[in-house]
């Protein structure tokens, strides 16, 4: 059984819809077949018994019962007048002690049974017993035996101590019902055949798009082409259209992220050049200072130090950056926890005061609780802050202000131009009048993806007298425990 079931599973696709096409008509016909044979055979067995009943209404004349039982022979001789029988039944009578008398006119001899010679004995059954039967050849026969019945001067009488036999042969019924079984079995054969080719040849159709489909996939593979698409009926809606319309779907955001890919692989590398260039300039003078003996004036070898040290934690921002944007949906969802914005805000607040000690920070923070991963939570409002205290004046005053799960960060700057506004949380985007200011162009963008993640929306819009807003809006968490002490 278990080689089968693996050899049916190495099957194709289309060979086991057709068997199992096959299979379920030959099922709905062999079962229709053996219902209509029954019904056939119930229905003429039920004409044949009407037919020994129609033959056993008339009772016999009492002088012929007693020459019957008078001479008792045993096996047909001259037709008797006046009996009821006919050249196709078998007619006879049976005494209490099993002795058979057969009529002159009867077809044969039907062997008696216990029932018959009961029935003769005490006719306790009045309305006869139906029985099947042989004949003295072995024929098969249908019996009816009923107490036998005389017609005498005073009336009607039941003859005791006999009873009268009549059956009808069977070859013709059976005959009837093996040709019907035979037709009903060549009906199933050319059923189930038929239906194997019907069933092969829906699997072939309705396996067609799944042909382009793994076509289309293996052409993919082969190509790595993403731009192909199967085509598809917009009126169809069964599962090989909805499976053909995810593909094209998969290949469209597979397409969409290589394409993303390579952009990013593209800015990144225009990013690190930049930085890379001034670095290898650098360590070019230093090289050659230390080569040639002519020493660089101390002012000058202490600017080109730190301009390496501004170069290399402007890589390593800028590393970190790219890192936080590879990171998968997945490696986040494994961190996201309830956090208190309240906490992560003023954390990031006290980092932004060190990278701004000549600005003045104001804050009004609510408490509020979100679902969201901790650290790219307080990367994502540092990036805020840092983007505002980069483009704070001198002695100028940034606004924080956390009330609901809404948080806005107000400067005093520039501003951004009203066409800028619309790509602020590009990656690597960056103003034209800030492209000599340090950064990467990736902490808008970064800040946007965290925010999205955590279910919430970020907005950067101009201010009224100058600078910008940047508004985070995070939804609710249930508010965590009491640690226990």
């Amino acid at each position: 059984m278990t080689k089968l079931v693996r050899r049916y599973r190495a099957l194709p696709i289309r060979a086991r819809l057709a068997m199992l096409v096959a299979a379920a008509v030959a099922f709905a016909v062999a079962a229709v077949s053996v219902t209509c044979w029954f019904i056939v055979q119930k229905k003429l067995y039920g004409l044949v018994n009407e037919d020994l009943n129609k033959s056993s209404q008339h009772p016999v004349a009492a002088g012929q019962v007693f020459d019957m039982l008078t001479t008792c022979p045993q096996k047909p001789s001259a037709p008797l007048s006046g009996l009821r029988a006919r050249e196709s039944l078998y007619s006879q009578l049976v005494k209490a002690d099993g002795t058979v008398c057969v009529a002159s006119n009867s077809l044969g001899v039907v062997k008696a049974t216990p029932a018959d010679r009961a029935v003769a004995a005490n006719n306790a059954e009045r309305d006869g017993i139906l029985r099947d039967g042989t004949d003295s050849q072995g024929n098969d026969v249908r019996v009816l035996t009923m107490p036998l019945v005389v017609k005498t001067n005073t009336g009607l009488q039941v003859f005791p101590g006999a009873a009268w036999m009549t059956a009808v042969p069977l070859k013709n019924t059976q005959k009837t019902l093996s040709d019907l079984a035979l037709v009903l079995l060549l009906v199933s054969g050319v059923g189930v055949v038929g239906a194997g080719a019907v069933g092969l040849a829906v699997a072939r159709a309705g396996l067609r798009p799944v042909d382009k489909l793994t076509e289309a996939v293996e052409r993919v593979a082969r190509t790595e082409d993403l731009t192909i698409r199967i085509p598809v009926d917009d009126d169809r809606d069964d599962e090989v259209a909805r499976l053909s319309r995810s593909f094209n779907s998969m290949t469209t955001s597979l397409a969409s992220s290589r394409e993303l890919q390579q952009q990013l692989i593209a800015d990144a590398g225009h990013e690190l050049r930049t930085p890379l260039t001034s670095l290898r300039t650098n360590i070019e003078l230093l090289t050659r200072s230390e080569e040639t003996g002519r020493p660089i004036p101390p002012e000058d070898r202490k600017a080109l130090l730190a301009s390496v040290k501004a170069q290399m934690t402007e890589l390593a921002s800028l590393i970190g950056d790219l890192q936080e944007l590879s990171r998968s949906e997945g490696q986040r969802g494994e961190r996201v926890q309830v956090v208190s914005f309240q906490d992560t805000a003023e954390t990031a607040l006290r980092r932004a005061r060190l990278r701004g000690p000549e600005l003045t920070i104001t804050a009004d923070l609510q408490p509020w609780y979100v679902r969201a991963e901790p650290s790219a939570l307080e990367r994502a409002i540092v990036n805020v802050l840092d983007n505002a205290v980069k483009f704070s004046p001198e002695g100028g005053t940034i606004e924080v202000l956390l009330d609901g799960g809404v948080l806005t960060v107000r400067d005093h700057g520039p501003g951004v131009p009203e066409d800028e506004l619309p790509h602020v949380f590009d990656r690597f985007w960056r103003s034209p009048s800030a492209r000599a200011l340090p950064g990467s162009g990736l902490g808008l963008s970064i800040v946007a993806r965290t925010v999205r993640q955590a279910g919430g929306e970020v907005t950067l819009a101009g201010a009224e007298g100058g600078g910008t807003v940047v508004t985070v809006r995070l939804p609710g968490a249930p508010t965590p425990p009491p640690e226990t002490p």
